[in-house]
């Protein structure tokens, strides 16, 4: 394909999921209210966990779980911001399989049937991590409210609190999905199994350290959680690299398939370069030897009429 080609084809696939968003947006946009009172039912349970026990364990007559709209426009905006996050996750399998078919034509015949696995298995991670992350949410909250003050009243802004959950949600989210990224880059012979289980000790600090940082809760419950999970789906995705190349025996050696009456080619060794030699534990390194002194120069002989002795 030319490069007009590949515009023509991205400009397709960009239709087909932004119609699969709105779609699942009006979805969304029907089904606001019955999302909005999921959302703040974990504050809602600790409100009046704590009014309940205020009161001696009875539940005071009027009690309501409310949130404040500071700006004339939040309602509005509030219901259009459900909507978005709704259709984004109930279209997830779609518009992921329009963004792995525009890659899948750049990979062998036999690789483009994993675009029906990666769009498989990419919504239902995505939506385990929002589940854990709503979990956490519940968590982190009672584990933050715990600090207020017995004297001092809190009321939560709808618009902040919603900005809040759904960032957990979107980060645990997108971190589940990276155990995808491991997938394919094994799939295209980009990172071998054996080279990805040498890297885990790096993996699971950066995974704790990317949790602390993209954790918008000071808790450590949330960090902590998704930097565990994350390794746990590090660790399953390396386990589907080493059987994927054994199965395709990558690591095998070039005349592993050559007979025993068969002469292999001398193309297939590479040759390494002798390094030099280290000093034996316990042993000191031979000194390199010494020079050998020139020869000095013979003594001419004296004249015979010049040579006596005693007797002579």
């Amino acid at each position: 394909m030319t490069l007009l080609e590949h515009l023509r084809e991205l400009r397709t696939r960009l239709f087909r999921a932004s119609i699969a968003i709105v779609l699942g947006m009006i979805v969304g946009y029907l089904l606001h209210t019955w999302i909005l009172q999921i959302l703040q039912d974990p504050y809602c349970q600790i409100s009046l966990k704590n009014a309940t026990a205020a009161n001696n364990g009875v539940l005071p007559q009027g009690w309501r779980c409310e949130f404040v709209a500071l700006k004339v426009t939040d309602p509005l905006l509030l219901t259009l911001k459900i909507s978005l996050w709704s259709g984004l996750i109930v279209s997830s399998p779609f518009w992921m399989y329009q963004l792995w078919a525009f890659v899948a034509p750049g990979l062998h015949r036999s690789e483009r049937r994993w675009a029906y696995v990666f769009a498989g298995l990419a919504a239902p991670l995505f939506a385990a991590g929002a589940v854990l992350a709503f979990i956490v949410v519940s968590k982190g909250l009672e584990f933050l409210i715990s600090f207020i003050n017995p004297n001092t009243s809190i009321m939560l802004e709808a618009m902040a609190y919603v900005d809040f959950v759904t960032g957990m949600m979107l980060v645990f989210g997108v971190a589940f999905e990276f155990p995808l990224g491991i997938m394919l880059a094994n799939i295209a012979g980009i990172a071998s199994g054996k080279r990805l289980l040498g890297w885990w000790r790096i993996a699971v600090f950066i995974f704790f350290v990317f949790a602390a940082i993209a954790t918008p809760t000071a808790d450590p419950f949330g960090m902590t959680f998704l930097a565990l999970c994350m390794s746990l789906l590090y660790f399953g995705a390396v386990a589907f690299a080493l059987v994927n190349d054994k199965r395709r025996g990558r690591n095998r050696p070039s005349f592993a398939n050559i007979g025993d009456d068969e002469v292999s080619s001398l193309d297939d060794y590479d040759v390494e370069p002798v390094e030099a030699a280290s000093p034996i534990d316990g042993y000191d390194p031979i000194d390199a030897p010494t020079p050998v002194a020139s020869p000095t120069a013979v003594e001419r002989p004296r004249p015979l009429d010049s040579r006596y002795d005693d007797v002579t």
